[in-house]
């Protein structure tokens, strides 16, 4: 199965779920609501025609200085590879600056657990569920998320 029939399957199988598709470079990314970010990331790993077995990486975006956000400041962004079936997409689900969560990926994937806090080490994403959220770069007094836009480039 094709990428684009991938975006399409999330589609049908999740109506009013999808927000866009895009491709760029070959890669197609699909922009999903956060509310079911869990059962369409178990779908796609479990559906056999998918397989997405392995979560290559998970990370997070600050668009802050970008106009027509609308409040949606940041995004989560998981790009999910079938080892087994070699394909691969990326889903994409924004964010408020007022309220970053987004529930926890690990029951799909174990190695979500280091990519999450990561992404909320750099970047302030709180993963709702997660088993270990902390820090895991930075010292656990560090103040501040060095990733996001108004973090100063000298630090505090």
């Amino acid at each position: 199965m094709d990428p684009e029939q991938i975006a399409k399957t999330i589609e049908e199988r999740f109506p009013g779920q999808v927000l866009g598709t895009s491709t760029y470079a070959g890669q197609v990314g699909v922009s999903v609501k956060p509310e079911m970010i869990v059962d369409i990331c178990r779908f796609l790993h479990d559906e056999p025609s998918i397989r997405m077995d392995h979560l290559a990486d998970l990370t997070a975006v600050d668009y802050s200085t970008y106009p027509g956000d609308k409040g949606l400041r940041f995004e989560v962004v998981y790009n999910m590879i079938s080892m087994s079936l070699h394909h691969r997409i990326r889903l994409k689900a924004r964010l408020p600056e007022d309220n970053p969560r987004i529930d926890t990926v690990t029951p799909v994937w174990h190695t979500a657990n280091w990519h999450e806090r990561e992404t909320y080490d750099l970047m302030g994403i709180i993963f709702n569920g997660h088993p270990d959220l902390r820090r895991i770069l930075l010292a656990e007094d560090w103040e501040g998320h060095p990733l996001r836009k108004e973090y100063p480039l000298k630090g505090y």
